[in-house]
């Protein structure tokens, strides 16, 4: 029975509403996804001088890649804070234009440098989406709903990447023309917008609203800020979420984006040589590696983001029924061999190289179903979408830090070399397996305080 003071419940049409807003703001994210594995090591080799190194240009890549991980990191954490203050759905509105209003400024960047302040604040905002979508859905659908839910989350992002690299396939993306991708990324304005106008508040943050705002003395006890979830009782849950957090995000994007990176490199190489070296008959044998392929790297995150589809949609379900310790380090072992295979090879022209792609990416993929069920289950409502963002973004801390590591060594130790730097960083899925044996014991819990 509901308290007298308590907000009405959610209509079934504002909590369609709310899933449409949620899915597509998340699916925009998986567009800038796309766009840092797609087009950021394009854009770097057109805004450095002629004639950069390799090593030079997969150092500024890094770099990119940094800017999506400490700008999503950042937003998290404020979207996050904001949306436990102010509103689920008034944050995650925001957090949607700030995305898109700061990516279509992209297209106006002179140098490196410029690209890299506009991709960090464009960034802030996919980070913000995430903590204050899944918060505002978990509350408003039943639990009953909640591992479906979370699998359509979790394959938001991934439909948003396969979608956005497809449409390189037809219009391709070289040094030469890339800028139109930031315009791609500003089309959400409208979707922000709509959202301003007319996603309702979560009930629950109401209610607790509501509770909260009856006594100041309790009011100002209860005052949510980001230290809280960092002290007792609650910190022990926080370092466990970001724990769980870090392994699958340093994996996605310490892994798979060097080889994005890789792809892109053979492509464009390529080209040069195919441009430089004059036409012979020395075969057909040797003809594919000396024909363009400018859709290689395309190809590479549809292979990867197809399958990464379906099994995110799987993720919450599967691990609710099979247990959350147990197809984590399931998922880990798996990842680890294809992430192995993959880099193994001699190049990504080789024959096996699509189809390890295809199989880091479906292991890889249930992970983002996973998160989005395990993680906000953690915390009670008031503190919630700031201890989901924390967990979740704490990830990509971890990974910017490694990525920036491993750029260096990329430029240093390893000559340019891609495929060595992602065998190395796909050791992260060894450390997965140990962490999770010893982590304590996980069981479901619903959201009812």
């Amino acid at each position: 029975m509901s308290e007298p003071n308590a907000p009405p419940p959610l209509s079934p049409t504002a909590k369609y509403l709310i899933l449409f807003v949620a899915f597509f703001g998340w699916f925009f994210a998986g567009v800038h996804m796309s766009i840092t594995s797609l087009v950021m090591r394009v854009a770097a080799a057109d805004l450095l001088p002629a004639g950069a190194s390799e090593g030079a240009i997969g150092e500024w890549f890094g770099w990119y890649v940094c800017a999506f991980l400490f700008g999503a990191a950042a937003g998290g954490y404020l979207f996050g804070l904001i949306g436990d203050r102010i509103g689920r759905s008034r944050a995650m509105a925001t957090s949607i234009c700030c995305y898109s209003i700061f990516s279509g400024l992209s297209y106006f960047a002179g140098d490196t440098w410029q690209l890299l302040a506009l991709r960090f604040l464009t960034c802030m905002g996919i980070g913000g989406m995430w903590p204050t979508g899944i918060a505002l859905l978990s509350e408003a659908w039943s639990g009953v709903a909640r591992p479906i839910l979370a699998g359509i989350m979790g394959t938001a992002a991934n439909i948003g990447i396969l979608c956005f690299a497809s449409l390189t396939l037809f219009w391709f993306v070289t040094p030469g023309d890339w800028r139109w991708t930031m315009l791609v990324g500003a089309c959400p304005i409208l979707l922000g917008l709509i959202s301003f106008a007319f996603v309702p508040e979560s009930p629950r943050w109401l209610a607790a609203q509501k509770s909260d705002s009856s006594d100041e003395a309790v009011l100002a006890a209860n005052k949510v800020g980001l230290g809280e979830i960092f002290r007792p009782p609650i910190l022990k849950t926080t370092l466990f979420g970001i724990l769980l957090g870090t392994i699958p995000l340093f994996g996605g994007w310490g892994v798979s984006n060097w080889a994005a990176a890789w792809s892109s490199e053979a492509g464009d190489t390529a080209t040069a040589s195919s441009a430089e070296t004059p036409e012979t008959d020395s075969g057909e044998d040797e003809q594919p590696d000396e024909t363009p392929d400018p859709t290689l790297k395309s190809k590479f995150v549809i292979s990867r983001s197809l399958p990464g589809s379906i099994s995110s949609l799987l993720g919450g379900a599967l691990a609710f029924y099979l247990g959350r310790k147990r197809m984590y380090f399931l998922l880990c072992v798996c990842a680890f061999v294809s992430a192995q295979m993959l880099f193994r090879l001699d190049n990504p022209r080789s024959d096996g190289f699509l189809f390890w792609t295809g199989a880091l990416g479906f292991f890889s993929g249930f992970f983002f179903g996973w998160l989005p069920l395990c993680l906000p289950e953690l915390f009670p409502t008031r503190v919630r979408s700031t201890g989901a963002g924390v967990s979740f973004n704490w990830g990509r801390i971890v990974t910017g830090i490694g990525v920036l590591a491993s750029a260096a060594a990329l430029r240093e130790a390893f000559a340019g070399q891609y495929a060595t730097v992602g065998q190395v960083t796909g050791f992260i899925y060894a450390v997965g397996m140990v962490a999770i044996v010893l982590a304590p014991p996980m069981s479901a819990r619903q959201l009812d305080e």
